[in-house]
């Protein structure tokens, strides 16, 4: 949603006045279907009145009636009364809860069938109810929000009603002149409370729309780092994420104002009225106002009336203004998102991957150092061959070292460490390896051991601690993302698919590629029936609708039409079958370029001219045939590919 949406859409529900209007019609229609409860809790209440009028008025008899008029009994007896006004609270509030329950709960059911419904309904009309990411919340936090202010409400306001009545008759029937003092004060502080009710129920709103929209920037931005990473569109979702930040602290910056001016409402109504009624103590005695009528009114202002007004005015500043923005978020009108913060097609386009949220730390590899070329030992030896230039548009020339382009190494490491820390053991130690253009690599090793690790530093999103690290002779470590994407595309296990058509999602790292391409890379990779299911190439594609395997072949696909001459598979096959696997790695294997895979099947080692082999104490290279024969943990690894133990050849 643009800023200006954003903002004509705040405009329109600043005081809550269109939630209100929304809302009023749905509670009416609630409430009309259960006027039996409402009836049994207002008989209920009845008796809270009584009990607030006994309390104050058994105080002021027993006063005046009993011991300053010199009878001790009859004192004592008043003071019994309002003892037992008090007493009978208790089944008072029980039966009070007993048919609070008929309200909530119908409320609470209700509003999860709305949400159900609503999301059900969305999803089968091919909306964002599939996807919907708030749906769970209104299910389960928002619901129970609902629930739990809805009885909060009717508790306190009926509370305060029918308390406020009882202590409002008792302060008449002592004597007239009482109200004149009390209700001044009393009134004003209420009034300026329900003055601040709408504002601070818009406020509210801001706050939670403003909490929702950076939570869901967090996550997605989480869950794409690599994307980020790889396409150079971390600094536009960091800039997103001060915007929201900067939000939702103006948001609360509001929601505070708005509730100091609520705790001063608070302190005019709660303190004001006992202010009034000390400083008006010789005027009401001159107007014949006895001293028990005097302690009595104290009685109804500290103990009914007062508590009953801080209530009333705490719950519908909190729990009125959390009822209000979450009933509306729940049966109001549906909003479409607010932010798509980090992704990728937003801050500059989706990469050809969608990574974890972070990549942990694996354990050590320490490699020894490499002998030279052809002095065996398991060294990682160069293989000098023909640069083989990608398909399709030729990539820029972005410079570097200026050699003899057919004798440029593909990959080139030089003494490679990677630690995660200053004194964290190192991932990589001193790793040499040399790719040549147009070779097949495939990397194995144990879960943990590095190999996720090697195609970052590779792709460029990673820096290693120390050594250097270049591809097509160009050193990667802090070049822009554009000349990186030039000469790279890395392909992780989470296969990142975006809304758009098919066309759309197979050209991004091309988008100058001709039908005949995409028909040819279509072909290649066995994706006719996908394409055919989904109605076509420019038919629309949505990631929900597709299995793990189909959106890894998509991204396989994707990276077959790039022009970059080196593509890096980081398990991007894990989730097809052994056909579609060999399939796919055997058209990238033929696609013109360099292909360096990150193999968890022994056929996809197999299939490579090499296999590095990544074992935490050193770095074996060389053909199946000869890792098999050099490296222990390579035999157990194919062991246990093949179920069994592997002989040596």
């Amino acid at each position: 949603m643009t800023r200006r949406a954003a903002s004509a859409d705040t405009r329109e529900t600043d005081d809550g006045s269109g939630a209100v209007r929304r809302l009023v019609p749905h509670a009416r229609r609630f409430l009309a279907r259960r006027s039996g409860v409402l009836v049994r809790l207002a008989l209920w209440s009845l008796a809270e009145t009584g009990q607030a009028f006994l309390v104050g008025y058994g105080v002021a008899r027993a006063v005046d009636q009993g011991f300053l008029a010199g009878d001790t009994r009859q004192g004592l007896l008043w003071l019994t009364v309002a003892l037992v006004a008090v007493l009978l609270g208790a089944p008072v509030i029980r039966g009070v809860f007993a048919e609070l329950a008929g309200l909530t709960e119908p409320l609470r059911d209700g509003l999860v069938r709305h949400a159900v419904d609503r999301s059900l309904g969305s999803a089968a009309a091919g909306g964002p109810g599939g996807t919907d990411r708030a749906a769970v919340s209104r299910l389960t936090n928002q619901v129970e929000i609902a629930r739990d202010s809805f009885a909060g409400l009717v508790l306190t306001l009926r509370s305060f009603v029918f308390t406020a009545a009882g202590a409002l008759l008792g302060l008449l029937s002592l004597h007239p002149s009482l109200l004149v003092v009390v209700l001044p004060p009393l009134s004003l502080g209420l009034g300026l409370f329900l003055v601040t009710l709408r504002p601070m129920a818009g406020a509210q709103r801001r706050a939670l729309a403003a909490d929702e929209a950076l939570g869901d920037h967090a996550a997605r931005s989480r869950a794409a780092l690599r994307d980020l990473t790889a396409c150079g569109t971390g600094p536009a979702a960091a800039r997103r994420g001060a915007e929201l930040i900067e939000d939702a602290a103006a948001a609360a910056r509001v929601l505070a104002g708005w509730a100091a001016v609520r705790t001063a409402a608070l302190g005019v109504a709660g303190h004001l009225p006992v202010l009034a009624l000390l400083l008006a103590v010789p005027w009401l005695r001159g107007r014949g106002v006895t001293a028990g009528a005097l302690l009595g009114a104290f009685t109804y202002l500290v103990q009914s009336l007062l508590p009953a007004l801080h209530t009333l005015m705490t719950a519908l500043g909190a729990a009125g203004s959390r009822l209000l923005v979450v009933l509306d978020r729940i049966i109001g009108p549906e909003r479409p998102e607010r932010t798509r913060a980090a992704e990728p097609e937003r801050a500059g386009g989706p990469g050809s991957v969608r990574a974890p949220a972070a990549t942990r730390t694996e354990p050590a590899l320490a490699a020894a150092p490499r002998p030279a070329p052809g002095a065996g030992g398991g060294a990682v030896t160069a293989r000098a061959t023909a640069a083989i230039p990608g398909p399709g548009d030729d990539a820029p020339d972005l410079g570097g070292r200026p050699a003899d382009r057919a004798r440029t190494a593909a990959v080139e490491l030089r003494s490679v460490t990677l630690s995660y820390g200053v004194r964290a053991e190192p991932v990589l130690d001193s790793l040499d390896l040399c790719v040549a253009p147009g070779e097949h690599l495939a990397v194995v090793g144990p879960s943990g051991i590095g190999k996720s690790t090697l195609t970052r530093l590779v792709a460029g999103t990673l820096a290693p601690s120390g050594g250097e690290v270049r591809v097509d002779g160009r050193e990667v470590t802090g070049r822009p993302p554009a000349e990186l994407a030039a000469l790279r595309v890395l392909v992780p296990q989470e296969a990142y698919v975006f809304s758009g058509t098919l066309s759309d999602n197979l050209t991004y790292l091309r988008p100058g590629a001709s039908r005949a391409d995409l028909d040819a890379a279509v072909d290649a990779l066995g994706l006719w029936p996908l394409v055919e299911r989904l109605g076509g190439l420019d038919a629309p594609v949505r990631a929900a609708e597709l299995s793990h395997g189909e959106r890894q072949l998509v991204a396989l696909t994707r990276a077959w039409v790039s022009p970059a001459p080196l593509l890096l598979l980081d398990e991007a096959t894990c989730h097809l079958d052994p056909a579609a696997e060999a399939r796919a790695e055997e058209a990238l294997a033929r696609r013109p370029g360099t292909l360096l895979v990150v193999a968890h099947r022994l056929s996809s080692a197999v299939r490579a001219d090499r296999v590095l082999v990544l074992d935490g104490t050193d770095a074996v290279c060389g053909t199946h045939d000869e890792v098999l024969d050099r490296s222990p943990l390579y035999r157990d690894l194919t062991g246990h590919w093949q179920g069994g133990p592997a002989r040596r050849r």
